[in-house]
């Protein structure tokens, strides 16, 4: 659900992939201790094998303010993997021939254009043209309060339509909030009945439901950033998100979730196909998560100060969820990592350095950098001893000191090198170097 500035699924290989009947998990339980004693991560991880769990881990705090630590029960709010879950039930509605696929949504939704258009299967697909409203400048500024279905519907009919039906597909957590409403609509219930009635219930999903307000003594998390120490996110309010990003999990009851949908216990096996079918990278309620030769199937997520991911791998039998509530780490590379243990690759403990920097040392690299290479600005600040960078139309990240003049953002991958005396800078991702001026 939250805008990002940088993404990443897990990485993907050439070589094949076997299972380590007997992986070191001591060693695991060490690359974890060392991400949680740097306030790299909190939250946890759960690993299941022919659908029973044989790695789980949880470090840090659900509630740093009150020195509460996580626990394998600790709920979760796990964003956009809630469009797995939403998928799953407006197919079994047209299993049920409550819908079909290629409905119209004008019955819905008369006022947003083109919706004599758009189809179910369209929304699903991220193929309707519905523009993003999570994209949008002021989106961070009305979040946290609660809306009816009546505004949520105003406010993505007035964004409008980026293109054509059909003609291509771009992510919207729009087609999933109308697919809530729609299902809402079709069975005369609410989506959190809906949720318990055809999967949560049935699976023995204890920890998973719709969120509500965080309630820490329910053993529920907050979320955090880390700017020199954990700072508590705001709360979206579950009114906005719904189904496109509103429900709470654990990793555990997400292998359990991902174990029975591709073992065919939630769904018939052409509503399954249907999900695992890519087009322009997009499936209905999921992705190809690749991890060396091996095509997993899940989703990631991201709301708040929360992120999230699920695959699912058929080699093997393997489900892996991770759902943290505090990054100032790379989580692509925790999941690589993890799944390297479990398929028998080599990994690494980090060796996490520090570099000490002084509010004053952060004065000469303030300033609005542009580059002629791509068409970004990035806005740098500072807050007490810890540089910030901001994107154009992008949420301020922090930058951590690692040398002279080099600055990098864990959670994305980035390094920033500047040259105070050339007034310049150099952002490094994913092997690629783009030069700024500042301006």
């Amino acid at each position: 659900m939250k805008k990002t500035v940088f993404t990443a699924l897990i990485v993907g290989f050439l070589s094949q992939c076997s299972f380590a009947q007997d992986f070191d998990k001591v060693k695991l339980d060490n690359y974890f201790k060392a991400l949680e004693t740097n306030s790299k991560f909190m939250g946890s991880v759960a690993v299941s094998k022919n659908g029973e769990v044989i790695y789980a881990k949880s470090v840090g705090f659900s509630d740093v303010e009150n020195n509460i630590k996580a626990n394998e029960n600790t709920k979760y709010r796990i964003g956009s993997i809630s469009k797995t879950f939403t998928s799953v039930l407006v197919l079994k509605a047209v299993e049920e021939n409550k819908l079909e696929l290629n409905q119209t949504i004008d019955s819905f939704f008369p006022t947003i254009k083109n919706a004599e258009k758009i189809t179910i299967k369209h929304l699903l697909s991220h193929r309707s043209g519905i523009h993003n409203f999570t994209d949008d400048d002021d989106y961070l500024n009305w979040c946290t309060q609660a809306k009816t279905e009546k505004q949520m519907v105003e406010i993505i009919t007035k964004a409008g339509i980026d293109f054509k039906p059909g003609s291509k597909a771009e992510y919207s957590n729009s087609n999933f909030v109308l697919l809530t409403y729609i299902l809402e609509k079709t069975f005369k219930s609410t989506y959190a009945e809906l949720l318990t009635k055809y999967i949560t219930n049935p699976l023995g999903l204890t920890n998973t439901y719709l969120g509500t307000p965080i309630n820490t003594k329910n053993n529920e998390s907050n979320s955090y950033s880390f700017v020199e120490n954990w700072k508590l996110q705001p709360e979206t309010d579950i009114s906005v998100p719904l189904g496109a990003g509103g429900i709470v999990s654990t990793p555990t009851d997400l292998t359990i979730f991902s174990n029975a949908l591709f073992g065919g216990k939630l769904l018939k096996p052409e509503s399954l196909k249907l999900m695992k079918t890519i087009k322009d990278n997009y499936g209905i309620g999921l992705f190809k998560i690749p991890f060396y030769g091996n095509i997993g199937y899940g989703h990631t997520g991201g709301i708040d100060g929360f992120s999230s991911v699920f695959s699912y791998f058929s080699d093997g039998d393997i489900s892996y969820a991770m759902i943290s509530n505090g990054t100032n780490y790379n989580s692509n590379n925790i999941s690589i990592t993890v799944l390297s243990a479990i398929f028998n690759k080599p990994y690494s403990i980090p060796e996490i350095k520090t570099y000490t920097v002084k509010s004053e040392d952060l004065d000469k690299y303030l300033g609005v950098y542009s580059s002629t290479q791509i068409p970004l600005k990035i806005t740098v600040t500072k807050e007490n001893n810890t540089l910030l960078a901001q994107a154009t139309g992008q949420p301020s990240f922090p930058l951590e000191a690692n040398d002279k003049d080099k600055f990098k953002f864990d959670q994305a991958g980035v390094v920033l090198e500047f040259n105070p005396i050339e007034k310049s800078m150099i952002l490094e991702q994913g092997g690629d170097k783009f030069t700024f001026t500042k301006e």
